[in-house]
């Protein structure tokens, strides 16, 4: 193999196709915006930047907020101190840097629209808005809303959610995040570099209900929208039946980040994946030892030895974590309670926030670490009911 197109120019095709063109093969990356911003909060969790360093150790605007509170309607507030921070990002500045990294190692970037991809003899003939490519293999990052019908991950409505937020120019120094009544989602409060990422993610309703819950959680925290500029914007929130299906691959290509779903179904966090799953790609593309058939079942087999089958877990967990009730509370109003109680559980948030607990290894742990007292029976019970031992995804 000797040349590799990356179709899309965000964290995920940033980072695989700095690999890439870094380990000597020609790499082009096509993307006809290259960096912007996106309403999502930009937050790159402990586990993130542990992996990969330069996420932290660079020179462009961030934030590392070590203070959350996490809020239920009518359960009142958590406050939480991180002991691994998030670090926070505007989208535009982040995915600046990682393109820049990508230009660094000798990608090639052209600035253009991919118009349509053709499989030939020699692999792949890309249309473009200037002109026409070829290359040897496709490394498809065109983000949620991927225009090539033939590549990447095949949604249904039902499989996304919507995000949508304001960038005001206020400051704060915690991160809030506050579930709402009958919602399958949240809203974030997350402080960036010189302005607030305030937003809202969820499923089942239309953006315009979104916006008006979002705007009237704004109002009553008192939040201004004058001068604050408004974005939307879709994500992959894969059920759980999609995840079996999912069409992350194919001969002589391979799909990362949004363009593959890998999106987490219950936060809608999607940063570690998408660079974690353009590092995966690039070391799949680059071992000789596979055809280009056998790259795509090494991808699929690798991201699921990583965190598919996690995110599959926690597809299943989803309805009951925000739609569930347990002794006339909600489900997230239990947790703000735990929270506020228990030590123990507070412990697993810190984990869940750093991205170092699996949700599959939710209530094993918990387990282990319960003591008999009244309110870690209770909490069993509370496991029993969300996390039921016989919903499993098997492996």
């Amino acid at each position: 193999m000797k040349s590799v197109a990356v179709l899309g120019g965000g964290p995920a095709g940033a980072s695989a196709a700095e690999r890439l063109a870094r380990a000597g093969l020609k790499t082009t990356l096509f993307d006809e915006k290259l960096a912007w911003e996106k309403p999502c909060g930009g937050g790159l969790t402990y586990k993130a930047y542990t992996e990969y360093p330069y996420l932290l150790e660079n020179d462009r605007p961030k934030r590392l907020v070590y203070e959350t509170v996490i809020g239920a309607d009518k359960a009142g507030e958590a406050k939480m101190t991180l002991e691994h921070p998030l670090v926070i990002y505007s989208r535009m500045d982040l995915n600046g840097m990682l393109l820049d990294r990508a230009q660094a190692a000798g990608t090639q970037v052209e600035k253009t629209r991919i118009l349509g991809i053709e499989p030939n003899e020699k692999g792949w003939k890309l249309e473009t808005k200037h002109g026409t490519a070829e290359a040897d293999f496709l490394v498809v990052a065109t983000g949620a809303r991927n225009p090539l019908r033939s590549v990447g991950t095949e949604y249904k409505a039902a499989d996304t959610m919507s995000a949508l937020g304001y960038y005001v120019p206020a400051q704060q120094e915690r991160i809030d995040i506050q579930f709402l009544d009958k919602l399958e989602g949240y809203i974030w409060v997350f402080p960036r570099s010189g302005h607030l990422s305030v937003g809202i993610c969820g499923k089942g309703e239309p953006a315009s209900a979104l916006r008006l819950r979002l705007e009237r959680y704004m109002d009553e925290r008192g939040i201004p929208r004058k001068d604050a500029h408004f974005y939307s914007h879709m994500l992959p929130s894969l059920e759980t039946t999609a995840w079996s299906a999912n069409r992350v691959a194919g001969r002589g290509w391979v799909a990362v980040g949004d363009a593959g779903g890998l999106v987490d179904p219950i936060t809608g966090e999607g940063l570690f994946y998408a660079i974690r799953s353009g590092d995966l790609a690039s070391q799949v593309v680059l071992n000789d030892t596979h055809s280009p058939h056998d790259k795509a079942a090494a991808y699929r087999a690798a991201i699921q030895h990583e965190f598919a089958q996690d995110l599959e877990f926690a597809a299943m967990l989803a309805k009951r974590v925000f739609m569930g009730k347990f002794l006339f509370k909600t489900v997230p109003q239990r947790m703000v309670h735990f929270m506020q109680r228990s030590p123990r559980f507070r412990e697993l948030m810190q984990d869940l926030f750093a991205g170092t607990q699996s949700y599959s290894g939710l209530r094993t742990r918990l387990l282990k670490n319960l003591n008999g007292t009244l309110q870690e029976v209770i909490m069993q019970f509370f496991l029993d009911h969300v996390i039921p031992q016989n919903s499993r995804v098997k492996a």
